[in-house]
């Protein structure tokens, strides 16, 4: 049989992906104990480049954030964003008037389309102890059809995303959260409706997998032909596709027409860490594509009328007095909609 891994990448903060995938980044931030601003204390900020600290010092960055770290706004167009959070909460704003305090497994899936502009803070609410942020923000390409959508606004809520559970011969277990895409009888939430995952051929897969150490799992072909997945394995032992090693730290393209059987390595020197994963699926898109910052469209003249179109309606203009807001002091999970509708999940209802 043919090696299954069809290339390897190492990986960085920031993830090579491939269509009808854009981006993806990998945020790990321990943050100290937050002050009365929700940010760190100032004296930890000297040495850092502000406005722009991607540096890691310490073990966390600022990112473009000044007093409270973080995105405060920015524009985007002719694409979605899929933050999945798996430690800590962030504080979304948007131009279309709705917020949210999401985390601890949540999900925030934005349909930029022909204009949106929103912020991403990572608000430090505990003052006794540290704050830990982790998250992955996903870049999904739309369609040519799709780029100038009306955007839209979505939550998934931890509680509402379901999970596969495999337990192996030797009785480890292997668990995938599924934020995109389908296994078997069980299928994630809907999509937006004009995403590239929405439409019924595309193939989209969004999952983060859970190996124990020593388990094994067989992940099962894509629908289609032509779908490409990645395997990102980015905490634990490594891990073997039908026997070929990846190192943990390494991204994968394997192949998916047919079954493969996936091993996580077993515990070393007594660390009994789970080895973790991202895969990232879908059949490309297969149209042309012209980014700059924060815009993605077909052509360059698309993305010069991005900008025209950025500075002359500011994509609804920032209805919001701080470029960077954040959401009170309490932990509380909470989305406020662009009609105003307020929604919690059910574990805290």
């Amino acid at each position: 049989m043919s090696n299954p891994i069809e290339q390897t990448f190492p990986l960085g903060q920031q993830w090579p992906t491939i269509d009808p995938f854009l981006f993806c980044a990998h945020h790990n931030d321990k943050y100290p104990a937050g002050t009365a601003d929700l940010g760190p204390d100032p004296a930890l900020l000297a040495g850092r480049h502000m406005g722009s600290d991607f540096s890691g010092q310490d073990g966390w960055s600022m990112y473009h954030g000044s007093v409270i770290p973080g995105f405060p706004q920015h524009p985007h167009r002719g694409f979605e964003t899929v933050t999945l959070v798996r430690a800590g909460l962030i504080d979304h704003s948007d131009s279309l008037g709705a917020i949210a305090r999401f985390g601890e497994g949540d999900v925030q899936w934005v349909t930029a389309g022909s204009g949106i502009v929103h912020s991403e803070m990572f608000p430090l609410l505990r003052n006794d102890a540290p704050n830990h942020a982790e998250l992955f923000q996903i870049w999904l390409n739309l369609p040519a059809a799709n780029k100038m959508a009306s955007p839209h606004f979505t939550m998934l809520w931890s509680e509402d995303i379901p999970s596969v559970e495999s337990v192996d011969a030797s009785g480890k277990t292997t668990t995938i959260v599924m934020v995109a895409g389908s296994m078997g009888e069980v299928a994630a939430p809907e999509s937006p409706p004009e995403s590239w995952a929405s439409q019924a051929d595309s193939d989209v897969a969004i999952w983060l997998v859970t190996m124990e150490p020593g388990a094994s799992w067989d992940l099962p072909a894509a629908a289609g032909n032509n779908t490409v997945r990645v395997l990102y394995p980015f905490e634990g032992p490594s891990i073997s596709v039908d026997g070929t090693p990846i190192d943990t730290g390494f991204g994968a393209v394997v192949r998916c027409t047919s079954d493969v059987t996936l091993t996580a390595a077993d515990a070393r020197g007594g660390n009994s860490e789970p080895l973790q994963f991202l895969v990232l699926q879908g059949r490309p898109i297969g149209e042309p594509v012209a980014r700059y910052g924060p815009f993605v469209m077909t052509t360059r003249q698309e993305i010069e009328q991005a900008f025209d179109d950025y500075r002359a309606t500011q994509f609804g203009g920032w209805p919001w007095s701080a470029d960077g807001p954040s959401h009170g002091t309490e932990a509380v999970r909470f989305a406020k909609f662009p009609d105003g509708r307020i929604e919690q999940p059910s574990s805290t209802v």
